[in-house]
């Protein structure tokens, strides 16, 4: 066999995702961040006052959406395949 047909036998080696699964990623990781961001504060310096704070519609409601929305968004990223073909 020569030189030049093992080369050709050899498998093209390619990543597992594209430029389209790390844009998605990145985007889901910026939902996630920005969730815990928002998740955060409202604290109180002193144990003997409560803030009432700790219990607005940003840290109950929209906060931990934003997290789940960013773990949904990375298994969608996770599982497209950029390869596919449309009929």
């Amino acid at each position: 066999m020569s030189k030049k047909n093992k080369i050709e036998q050899q498998p093209k080696q390619e990543f597992i995702f594209q430029k389209k699964n790390y844009m998605f990623m990145f985007i889901g990781l910026a939902c996630i961040a920005l969730g815990f961001i928002l998740m955060s504060g409202g604290g109180s310096d002193d144990p003997n006052v409560f803030n009432p704070e700790i219990f607005n519609f940003r840290r109950i409601r929209l906060a931990p959406t934003l997290v789940l929305i960013g773990l949904g968004i990375e298994i969608y990223a996770i599982l497209l395949n950029p390869h596919k073909k449309k009929d």
